[in-house]
């Protein structure tokens, strides 16, 4: 492992892989990535791969627009099949009230360039014909919406950042962080000390945590988030379906399989990555409501990750006001994911050129030091 580099980026999940691809591809390759785990082990590898531009904030629909033109030409920039596809996102309610908020939103959407449309319950049925319309008021459709396996792309940026000079470290883990004065100095791990002058800290959940060694609180929080896959079933659906009410998404994957989450409102902030059975009463008795057709399938696995969930779910990105190093790029809230191609090529900027082509002052961890205006499509 070298004992020094100009970055060093903590994290191997899409957004460290997808920084250490983009500092790269700019020309910055004395870059260390530092994971504790192996690659996706995170919430990344965790994840149900949804790539949704439907969001009710005009910071995560500009963030989610400008990523999805990245996955549209990431099979040919990786040289590998992300099995990227555009079956869109088909957003229901059952809620007058809900709807209302929707027609709002889809005209912010719109007026940003989204291509989503308020359609009605039998429009829905025909997009989704085994749809149960009984108990839908409306939804909302983006066919430019979709989803790709997260392993796939991680594995794509990380194999190009090596072949181009960046170093992946697997399976080592932070311990520390040194500074003087309001700079870092250098990132100690279970395997030797790294100087640097620049910090990532794209840890996800554990972000709060890593800049917590140099004495940076955050606000973000981990909160378990469950999910499970089914058995194979003909392909009947195309578009990922999503309720933000009762807090489920679920979409039929390549190869037939079910795969989907359900929230839980009274979950606590922790580290707790245990399945429950809970969990899977929930999410089955919502599913076969929707889709009476999935109501009888059995489940293969299920397993659990975590959203790094911030007080307005957006993202913190940028310098950190106090150390002059280290730079924040994690609290996605649950849409790391969706929005994390233009995230690090951002991130990339602010390193190399001093500026980004996007601004993204706003998304400074200091906005939370007055009023924020939140995201309100949190899912699952």
């Amino acid at each position: 492992m070298r004992n020094k580099a100009e970055v060093v980026i903590i994290g191997g999940g899409i957004t460290g892989c997808g920084v250490a691809y983009n500092l790269a591809k700019m020309g910055l390759t004395d870059v260390v990535l530092v994971e504790k785990n192996f690659l996706s082990s995170g919430a990344t590898g965790r994840c149900g791969g949804g790539i949704r531009q439907q969001f009710t904030t005009e910071w995560n629909i500009k963030l989610a627009m400008e990523s999805v033109k990245r996955f549209e030409k990431m099979n040919d920039e990786l040289d590998i099949d992300i099995e990227y596809e555009q079956g869109g996102y088909l957003v229901i309610t059952d809620d007058e009230k809900e709807l209302e908020e929707f027609k709002k939103n889809v005209k912010l959407q719109n007026k940003l360039g989204l291509d989503s449309k308020l359609i009605t319950p039998s429009e829905a049925k025909e997009i989704v014909p085994y749809l149960n319309e009984d108990n839908i008021l409306g939804a909302t459709f983006c066919q430019s919406d979709g989803h790709a396996y997260p392993f796939r792309v991680v594995q794509g940026y990380a194999k190009k950042a090596k072949e181009m000079g960046v170093e992946i470290n697997k399976f080592t883990e932070v311990k520390s962080i040194k500074k003087e004065d309001n700079k870092i100095k250098s990132v100690v791990t279970d395997r030797g000390e790294i100087k640097t002058n620049i910090v990532v800290n794209a840890a996800g959940a554990y972000s709060r945590e890593i800049a917590g060694m140099i004495g940076v609180e955050m606000p973000n929080k981990p909160f378990r988030h469950e999910i499970l896959a089914t058995e194979r079933y003909k392909h009947i659906l195309d578009p990922m379906i999503i309720s933000f009410k009762y807090g489920i998404y679920f979409s039929q994957q390549k190869h037939g399989e079910i795969v989907g989450g359900i929230g839980d409102p009274d979950e606590p902030s922790s580290y707790n990555i245990k399945s429950s059975l809970k969990f899977v009463e929930r999410f089955t008795s919502v599913l076969g409501k929707i889709v009476p057709a999935f109501k009888n399938l059995n489940i293969v696995r299920q397993w659990a990750g975590f959203y790094d969930v911030t007080p307005d779910a957006k993202p913190i990105l940028g310098y950190t006001e106090g150390i002059d190093t280290l730079i924040q790029a994690n609290g996605y809230s649950g849409h790391g994911f969706m929005v994390a191609p233009r995230v690090t090529e951002l991130i990339a900027e602010l390193i190399v050129d001093g500026k980004t082509s996007m601004p993204i002052d706003e998304l400074n961890l200091k906005r939370f030091e007055g009023e924020t205006v939140g995201e309100v499509y949190v899912v699952g």
